[in-house]
């Protein structure tokens, strides 16, 4: 049983994020119930409270969320995919390439000590960059920080484009989470969602505990096997879930490792931002979709955290999904190959 002290500040977090959950719904924020949790965890663990998410209870939040991407766009992801493919792809190599190139300036210029600007700028696959870092001469802890900074910047960002963007209140979870809530609708979700996330994870497949649930679930929503449905409390869960893990990553100790590299990693971050946001703007003049979707889809990760946002928001999801889906197996496949040519082509310090 955990100690006293651990369930009160558990308590506590909740009660936080609950209010500043509430504040962020009156004022028509979408992914409220993301963003407030996060808020709190980040307070809570620059606080020093210690208090971590278990592994088991983040891939059960992913997989949740993969059954409602699943089934808020059905069979149009593979649509939108085949319909605007070239651009979808360009979208993805720009989106990459401009996270290199901040990479490279940044090491270039030693902004970040050694080749950290170069993992911690890839957008995506953090636990890749993470467990490759150290053995390029970077700090793992630097980059996990970059990668986590990132995370949340970009909810905040997106969160904020959202709210201004959108041109009546957001949909809200209720919508999201569809109309059928029968028992039997719900233990079918609850069961896609263990299938694929076990399968996927087992063939190892990139954030395989989200995407695993989204591809099965979509199919069989598309065809009218299964009809998906989750009740709103369990996604108002999956959702303060994802929040508290990114949030609580934001420890004392990793903060008092990186103050001084602050300044660089916010410079890298919000430059990653901006060069994808500005490309979401040239993407509005090449296709008809809306600002707040070619600002999702091009947004520098993460997959769930975007994917609450699109479903929440007015946004066009199969084509946020689509983008963001392929980005990021491009990223895993891409990113380490790329932060290994930026180490080598940055020489080494003069030493005397």
């Amino acid at each position: 049983m955990p100690p006293l002290r651990t369930i009160g500040l558990w308590i506590a977090l909740v009660a936080v994020s609950a209010a500043i959950a509430y504040g962020l719904t009156a004022a028509q924020f979408p992914a409220a119930l993301l963003l407030g949790p996060m808020i709190a965890a980040i307070a809570f663990g620059v606080g020093g409270s210690h208090l971590t998410v278990p592994r088991p209870g983040f891939l059960a939040a992913q997989a949740m969320i993969g059954c409602l991407v699943a089934h808020a766009v059905t069979g149009q992801i593979a649509q939108t995919l085949f319909e605007d493919g070239f651009l979808i792809v360009a979208v993805v190599l720009v989106t990459v390439a401009a996270s290199a190139f901040v990479g490279w300036m940044l090491t270039r210029l030693r902004i970040l000590p050694g080749t950290t600007a170069a993992w911690g700028s890839s957008p995506g696959g953090a636990s890749a960059m993470v467990a490759m870092a150290e053995d390029f001469g970077a700090d793992p802890r630097l980059v996990a920080f970059m990668q986590y900074v990132r995370v949340a910047a970009v909810v905040f960002s997106a969160s904020v484009a959202a709210r201004f963007l959108m041109s009546g209140a957001p949909t809200g979870t209720a919508a999201a989470a569809g109309d059928a809530t029968a028992a039997s609708s719900v233990a079918a979700t609850l069961l896609v969602a263990a299938i694929g996330a076990f399968v996927a994870i087992k063939l190892r497949v990139p954030a395989g505990a989200q995407i695993g649930p989204m591809v099965l679930g979509s199919v069989l929503h598309a065809t009218g096997f299964v009809r998906m449905a989750l009740p709103v409390p369990i996604l108002e869960l999956a959702y303060a879930c994802i929040g508290w893990y990114v949030g609580l990553r934001f420890t004392r100790e990793t903060l008092r490792l990186t103050v001084s590299a602050l300044p660089g990693i916010l410079v890298a971050t919000f430059s990653v931002i901006l060069l994808c946001a500005g490309w979401g703007f040239l993407l509005t003049l090449l296709l008809p979709i809306d600002l707040l979707t070619a600002i999702l889809a091009t947004s520098p990760g993460g997959l769930d955290s975007v994917a609450i946002i699109a479903v929440g928001s007015q946004a066009d999801v199969s084509f946020v999904l689509a983008v963001q889906t392929l980005r990021l197996f491009v990223v895993l496949l891409t990113g380490p190959l790329l932060a290994k040519w930026i180490s080598r082509m940055v020489p080494e310090p003069v030493t005397r």
